[in-house]
């Protein structure tokens, strides 16, 4: 049985090894992430898989949660991967508020440490607008209904001024309307939050049999 073990050792110690240094790359450096849902329509849409950077804050303990060394903070308007206590699942938002902020939302319209962000209207059709909202130095596109109240989940749509404590980040998906986010959840905690995205590496059309979408392969987001 030994020589067993010892002969297969020995056939597949390189393929063995591939494998674990891959599988830690995966859990500490880098990976990918399928995105099954439309809530953060159109910067993100349904079968993309978006490339996920594992050390954009932190350097973590393989297989594990635990932070071995702080490199960054998140910053309003990075694309955050996070695995949620609440949602028990991996969810993918974007920061609106950091620690020290104060958020308040009125008909879809932010209002930042008191300073509203600003809209450009982009399109519209009788179902939603798509605009671009700017905050913190940058912007994003955006997807909302026409009217506020019209949506299915018009609670969304508004909420009072909250101050984000420390270790706490408020997100919110880019398709304001049909996200389950902080104004469902609550902020996420910093230790949640897995990694940053900043890119599609490919994405296949779940309406089309699976065909992939060419134009949105590396598309940066």
């Amino acid at each position: 049985m030994k020589k067993s073990i010892s002969h297969l050792w020995k056939e597949n110690k390189s393929l063995l090894l591939f494998v674990s240094l891959m599988l830690i790359f995966r859990s500490a450096v880098a990976d990918w992430n399928d995105v099954p849902t439309g809530s953060m329509k159109p910067t993100i849409v349904e079968g993309d898989r978006i490339l996920i950077n594992k050390m954009a804050y932190d350097l973590r303990l393989p297989f594990s949660q635990y932070s071995l060394i702080t490199l960054a903070e998140p910053l309003r308007n990075d694309i955050v991967i996070f695995e949620s206590d609440v949602a028990d699942k991996r969810l993918v938002k974007r920061i609106i508020g950091i620690p020290g902020d104060t958020v308040a939302l009125h008909n879809n319209q932010l209002l930042i440490n008191q300073k509203p962000a600003q809209y450009t209207l982009i399109a519209k059709n009788r179902d939603f607008t798509l605009s671009e909202e700017y905050i913190a130095g940058s912007s994003h596109l955006i997807r909302t209904r026409l009217k506020p109240g019209h949506s299915k989940n018009h609670q969304l749509e508004s909420f009072q001024a909250i101050t984000i404590p420390k270790n706490y980040y408020l997100v919110m998906g880019d398709n304001r309307d049909n996200s389950a986010d902080s104004r469902v959840i609550g902020l996420v905690p910093r230790n949640e939050i897995i990694g940053r995205s900043t890119m599609v590496v490919f994405s296949l059309n779940y309406k089309n049999y699976l065909m992939p979408r060419n134009e949105r392969f590396f598309k940066v987001i």
